[in-house]
């Protein structure tokens, strides 16, 4: 019998669920935090006709609701968990013949259905706390409404949440029906505090904290984004000194006891601070608080396909977290909840949070939905699909791994893969350790990196295995033989050995560091390959072999392998390894943080990654020299491993190089002659003159082209100063082929030739048009204007004194000896009286000479 329990508002509606589930297989039931949903209903459903004989499985999306569940639960029927209610998650399974109702994490769940499809001796599931969308939530909706359609029809499904939209899961649900319970919450103040954005957030809460400490009474509950962010507070509030004040951390890292002490009452006579990340959000009531304290942060797992890399952000929380927050305040009495921004900003926070599946790793998730025999997730039915980017990811890099063959179905190292409760990544690294004979350790190194706090929160993943080691605690314990188990489960899952590969491979393990950023080996088939004797960062590199990175220098900044900058602080010890195997980062592209790591050494890069290591020869311009260097580089993914200088390769690809760098300082600096100036002037005439069937020889054409005209007379050259003129003869040849070439000498001469004999240069890069610069008297005689381009352009003159000083500039000369000269002849003869000055100047012999003496 159970114990006489303190009426909830779900109580109120138990009847109508009751019903509900008699008459239909599936239901929403939408509650307030606090209403009772979690503990009431699947005790009320114990006595269904549905359920006898069967049992109940219920979902919760963290342990430490899970536990709190379980043991509520067995409270009221007076047991201990393990009897008619049971408890299964990581690390703990609490569970006999007798148990009815399960309580398990997501997680546990999606592999339960994946090995049981039918759920034998299941009558029915409870997705708890639905809203928050974990991946393995929607995962295991997906395959139990997939299951209940046809395999189990008799299957009840029933999905609970506080703030869920019912009519989109009820849709998903085959239009299944909606039980709303209005709960009790007591009234709740609102308090804006605002936040400078220069504060620290932990300095932030922890001034708030005192606050609400010095003007209300009760406990006071805080959320803050993360761990860090936690313990930084915990140390603030603990410098203050507070009488009868206890500082309760609460996050999924800790240790059960240390947990359970956050979420009980506090002791008579004092008062409580728990400082929570958002595993406080729903599922717990904490006792004794009426005051809350929010961040409006919250920290998320961000996925980015393009690198294959998972990251932790801090994000602005959503509007139904931060309300679901500020109802933990009115639980029990009416209560404040002091907010740390302004209230204009609550508008523009996001309704909800994003969907795990929608920023996810979704690896994992291809290979079960394999596993289930699915290789469409359209197949199955979601509340938001996997996105197609991500997804055509996942599967790319499962085939990588020789996980998922090319026709997307599960291959024999896919069902090694999943033979571990670990994500792809992991599992292939404790499987490729077991050949090794380094199982047992890569198990230890893949359960810290998905059990958050173990081993303390060293970026150097060895410092926390050692911690782990030798840590007495019993989580510590329950993980080691967990690890264990995996190890164990490893050496059985390997596939039997295959002959022996060519010898060209053989020593190294074949990693592709693929453009993505994130490709990842078959699994080989053939045990040893690597030898024994890995260090943790070559494991961690089997894991993560993309995030192989290279130190920067002294500062602590590396280079990963596809491409991704990362950092360890300056005074990390790790700062100063040459190579790291990353397994964790936070933080955006440009900022982004290791979080954790192990040193790996540069042999050791070889070893794992040696047969993917790319030698590649580069030849680059040097625009200090103006020249070319060649050098040969090896690299893996983005990293340059080594590089040697080499003489630069008289072919026509290094005579291309040369003509680009030259031309991006520009085309002046080749050794241009005088007269190839000028032929590139008198090109640029005719074409101003007579139209495009002349080229363009402008700078900035030859620069646009110049792997055309220039780079077939260049190879041989290495720099600037091997370039000759004749080079640029040969080139410009090509430009201005034996036709053009005998039209521009006939429309564009070089030279003008005077009445007086005489030749002068034309000068065709005046502003004004091809100009001639000559003394007046060598063109005594001449009655027509000269002209250029077939008689259409007059050329220029510059009339010049016997000193060579200009007196007159024409293009009309016949106009010039009739009207201007008379005054001209005036100046010039008593300037000059030794030259003659003729009346009529066209009809005069031509000279160069002054006129005889005597």
């Amino acid at each position: 019998m159970t114990r006489p329990q303190d009426a909830l508002p779900i109580d109120a509606v138990l009847p109508d669920i009751q019903a509900a589930l008699s008459a239909s297989p599936n239901l929403v039931i939408v509650a307030p935090p606090g209403a009772g949903k979690t503990t009431r209903v699947p005790l009320a459903l114990l006595d269904a006709p549905w359920a006898r004989g069967g049992k109940l499985i219920l979902l919760e999306p963290r342990r430490l609701a899970a536990r709190a569940a379980a043991s509520r639960m067995a409270t009221t029927l007076g047991e201990q968990i393990g009897e008619t209610v049971g408890l299964r998650m990581r690390l703990e399974s609490r569970v006999s013949a007798r148990t009815r109702i399960e309580v398990v994490t997501e997680g546990v769940f999606a592999r339960m259905i994946l090995d049981d499809p039918a759920l034998d001796g299941v009558a029915g599931v409870l997705f708890d706390e639905y809203h928050e969308r974990s991946l393995d939530a929607d995962l295991g909706l997906a395959l139990a409404l997939d299951a209940q359609s046809g395999l189990r029809d008799d299957l009840r499904l029933i999905a609970m949440s506080a703030t869920l939209d019912g009519a989109r899961v009820s849709a998903l649900m085959g239009d299944a029906r909606t039980v709303v319970s209005e709960g009790r919450a007591f009234d709740v103040e609102t308090r804006y505090l605002g936040r400078d954005p220069n504060e620290r957030i932990e300095d932030a809460v922890a001034r708030a904290v005192l606050r609400a400490l010095r003007e209300e009474k009760g406990s006071v509950l805080a959320f803050l984004p993360g761990q860090g962010e936690i313990l930084r507070t915990a140390s603030r509030l603990a410098e203050a000194r507070l009488e009868g004040v206890d500082i309760a951390p609460l996050y999924g890292a800790l240790d059960r006891g240390e947990q359970d002490r956050a979420i009980s009452p506090a002791p008579q006579g004092r008062r409580k601070v728990v400082l929570a990340t958002s595993i406080a959000e729903t599922s717990l009531t904490i006792e004794g608080v009426r005051v809350v304290v929010d961040s409006g942060l919250s920290r998320v797992q961000l996925y980015e396909p393009d690198l294959g890399l998972s990251r932790l952000e801090t994000v602005r929380a959503a509007r139904a977290s931060v309300d679901q927050r500020r109802g933990r305040a009115g639980r029990t009495e009416p209560g404040v909840c002091y907010r740390l921004w302004d209230e204009p900003q609550t508008a523009s926070l996001p309704a909800f949070a994003a969907p795990e599946i929608l920023a996810a790793d979704l690896s994992s998730l291809a290979l079960d939905l394999a596993a289930w025999g699915v290789t469409d997730p359209g197949q199955l039915a979601w509340l938001d699909p996997p996105p197609a980017p991500a997804w055509k990811e996942a599967v790319a890099l499962d085939q990588e791994l020789g996980a998922l063959g090319a026709d997307g179905r599960l291959t024999e190292e896919g069902r090694a893969l999943r033979a571990l409760p670990l994500p792809p990544r992991l599992a292939r690294m404790v499987l490729e350790a077991a050949r090794c004979g380094e199982a047992e350790r890569a198990a230890e190194l893949a359960m810290l990196l998905s059990e958050r706090g173990l081993g303390g929160n060293d970026a150097d993943l060895s410092h926390r295995l050692d911690r782990l080691q030798s840590d007495g605690s019993k989580r510590a314990k329950d993980a080691r033989r967990l690890a264990g188990n995996w190890a164990r489960m490893a050496m059985a899952a390997l596939p039997p050995p295959c002959p022996s590969p060519a010898k060209a491979g053989e020593g190294t393990l074949a990693i592709s560091i693929a453009d993505e950023g994130h490709a990842l080996p078959p699994l080989p088939r053939s045990g040893g390959g690597l030898g024994r004797g890995l260090s943790d960062g070559a494991l961690i590199a089997l894991a993560y072999p993309d995030r192989i990175a290279k130190s920067r220098g002294a500062n602590g900044d590396f280079l990963m392998a596809n491409g991704r900058a990362a950092s360890l602080p300056v005074e990390d010890p790790l700062s100063r390894a040459p190579f790291l195997a990353v397994a964790e980062l936070t933080g955006r592209a440009a900022q982004a943080r290791i979080l954790a790591a192990c040193a790996l050494a540069a042999e050791e890069v070889e070893r794992i990654a040696g047969a993917r290591i790319e030698a590649r020869d580069e030849t680059v311009f040097d625009p200090a020299t103006v020249s070319l260097r060649r050098r040969r580089f090896r690299r893996l993914g983005a990293i340059r491993l080594s590089e040697q200088n080499l003489s630069v390769e008289a072919d026509a690809e290094s005579a291309q190089a040369l003509a680009r760098g030259i031309a991006a300082l520009g085309v002046a600096r080749l050794p241009w002659t005088k007269g190839q100036a000028q032929l590139r002037d008198r090109a640029a005439f005719l074409r101003r003159a007579e139209g495009d069937e002349w080229p363009d020889l402008s700078d900035a054409a030859l620069a646009e082209s110049v792997e055309e005209w220039l780079a077939p007379y260049i190879v041989g050259r290495a720099r600037l100063g091997d370039i000759a003129p004749g080079d640029l003869d040969a080139a410009l040849a090509h430009l201005l082929p034996y036709d053009l070439m005998r039209r521009l000498d006939a429309e564009a001469p070089t030279h003008f030739e005077t009445p007086a004999g005489s030749r002068h240069a034309l000068d065709y890069a005046a502003p004004n048009g091809p100009l001639l610069s000559v003394r007046v008297q060598e063109l005594y005689g001449l009655s027509q204007h000269p002209a250029l381009a077939r008689g259409k352009v007059p050329l220029t003159l510059e009339l010049l004194s016997p000193a060579h000083r200009p007196i007159q500039t024409t293009r009309d000369l016949p106009s010039f000896w009739s009207g201007s000269w008379n005054d001209v002849k005036k100046e010039m003869k008593g300037r000059y009286p030794r030259h003659l000055w003729p009346d009529e100047p066209a009809k005069a012999l031509p000279t160069t000479r002054a006129k005889p003496r005597g």
